[in-house]
């Protein structure tokens, strides 16, 4: 029997792919039985109010997928992809999007693959690896006595050499360490160990924030709540009320160029903020992804060597600095919290990959490290420049843009009431790509923002594609203007 069939015109789902799904669901749970005749295209439509060619993808959409089989002058009838007719129940495959229709359903970020000049991705340029310095590590690794241990399944909180050398500059004793990959997993573990249903309470973060970092606590079901940031990092003013009224578990920051505005916490800022997760009872996660990259200006200290109980969890990566694709970060914090995160990273995946481990504490004894650093620093530092510089020149008049000191990221927000993801489809006709403020919003409207990461690329690149996107934005701004100019009067009576 034809389900009753319902359409969605705010869902970015095409309405012929809404309606292929709703029938491809009725087949497999058996609404519609295997032979059943579907009604004519034009009559579905009628009943619909469709256009006639919406119902004929449907079936076309169905018919390909071996759901439907039409036969000429006599319809469309339902079939079981290779079963024939389908009249054996057993040969029914599982309706996987059905199983996950009731899930939350995550934005996926607009593809850049078409692009010549992409600000999209907050990561290292591919171009500034030491390759040559990265195979002769790997080499003397593999070839020492312990290499088949290494190979060996190892402990949870880590290969022991490298959170040995790491936990050598922990501010205090009563500090461990654990090793994850990535400090994606490091949140998510935390949420697992702190946010599960026995523990409770929201978690507060940055507003506009990675959306990495939102997703992890808003798909496991924690409430997540959003501090705006401004030029000196989150706003403690709206923090010290949030703080009072939702007492929450988790309070997110990340102090050191943060993603995606490149704002850093100034020295006081960052002595109040312990000071108020201190009287709130919160735990004070620092991710510190970014503070490595402090192209110019005085490093401030971290929230973990400013904090005097030592209840500061921090965070850190090698990944921004060196290579993300070995997926090595870890986590300081004090010594019960590391033994529950080892104990919930022993559940997920066992432990993580210990040659990567090896080999990047090779790079980083052997002193590869530090003069790699140096080179990014210093490439880094071109790179913002430029990017800035770009900025201050072709951006319309009444753009707003961060000024960051390091990291990856600036964060822009564009004049006249423009819409960073309605400009984005121009810009990529022009070869250009970069993330609309949308994805990173938490709870306020980051609609007319947007990040460019300029990390990755070369300075000539950098200043090409930024003009290309202030050409684009400057004509936008100039015909919302005129659209204003020469809007009619109303009429007086």
């Amino acid at each position: 029997m034809l389900p009753r069939l319902q359409v969605d015109e705010s869902q970015e789902s095409p309405i012929y792919k809404q309606i292929g799904d709703q029938l491809r669901s009725a087949i497999l749970t058996g609404t519609l039985e295997p032979g059943e005749r579907l009604p004519a295209t034009r009559t579905l439509a009628d009943q619909l109010g469709l256009n006639r060619q919406t119902i004929s993808s449907a079936y076309d959409l169905l018919e390909q997928e071996g759901y439907l089989k039409g036969q000429v002058g006599r319809g469309s009838f339902v079939t079981i992809p290779g079963n024939g007719t389908g009249t054996n129940p057993a040969s029914r495959s599982i309706d996987w999007t059905a199983l996950f229709q009731d899930e939350p359903k995550l934005a996926p970020p607009p593809s850049a693959a078409d692009s010549t000049i992409s600000f999209t991705a907050s990561r290292p340029s591919e171009l500034l690896f030491p390759l040559d310095e990265f195979r002769a590590t790997c080499h003397e690794v593999i070839n020492e006595p312990a290499a088949a241990a290494i190979l060996q399944l190892g402990a949870p909180a880590g290969y022991r050499p490298l959170r040995k050398y790491l936990l050598a500059d922990a501010p205090h004793k009563s500090d461990d360490i654990i090793v994850t990959n990535g400090v994606q997993q490091a949140l998510d573990l935390l949420q697992r160990v702190l946010c599960g249903p026995a523990t409770g309470g929201p978690v507060v973060i940055e507003d506009p924030v990675y959306p990495g970092l939102k997703n992890i606590f808003s798909t496991a079901g924690t409430r997540v709540i959003g501090v705006p940031v401004g030029p000196d990092g989150i706003d403690l003013d709206i923090l010290a009320r949030v703080l009072l009224k939702e007492r929450p578990r988790l309070l997110v920051l990340t102090p050191n160029f943060q993603n995606p505005t490149g704002a850093t916490m100034p020295l006081e800022a960052r002595r109040q903020v312990i000071r108020m997760a201190r009287e709130a009872q919160v735990v004070l996660v620092e991710n510190d992804i970014y503070g490595a990259l402090r192209y110019r200006g005085n490093a401030l200290p971290t929230l973990k060597e400013l904090d005097e109980t030592g209840d500061v969890v921090l965070l850190r990566s090698f990944s921004k600095l060196a290579f993300p694709g070995l997926r090595v970060g870890w986590v300081i914090a004090p010594k019960p919290l590391t033994s529950k995160l080892a104990e919930a990273k022993q559940c997920c995946d066992l432990h993580t990959d210990q040659l990567s481990q090896a080999v990047l504490l090779r790079f980083a004894e052997s002193g590869r490290l530090a003069e790699h650093r140096a080179h990014v620093l210093r490439t880094g530092l071109q790179r913002l420049e430029c990017a800035l510089e770009t900025c201050r020149r072709v951006m319309p008049e009444g753009t707003v843009y961060t000024k960051p000191e390091g990291g990856m990221n600036l964060w822009l927000r564009l004049p006249e009431q423009l819409d960073s993801g309605e400009l984005l489809g121009g810009a990529q006709r022009e070869g250009v790509a970069y993330l609309p403020g949308k994805y990173f919003a938490v709870q306020r409207d980051q609609s007319s923002c947007l990040r460019i990461s300029f990390a990755g690329l070369e300075p000539v690149k950098i200043r090409h594609g930024l003009e290309i996107l202030g050409t684009l934005f400057r004509q936008e701004a100039s015909r919302v203007r005129a659209a204003r100019t020469y809007e009619p009067a109303t009429a007086l009576v």
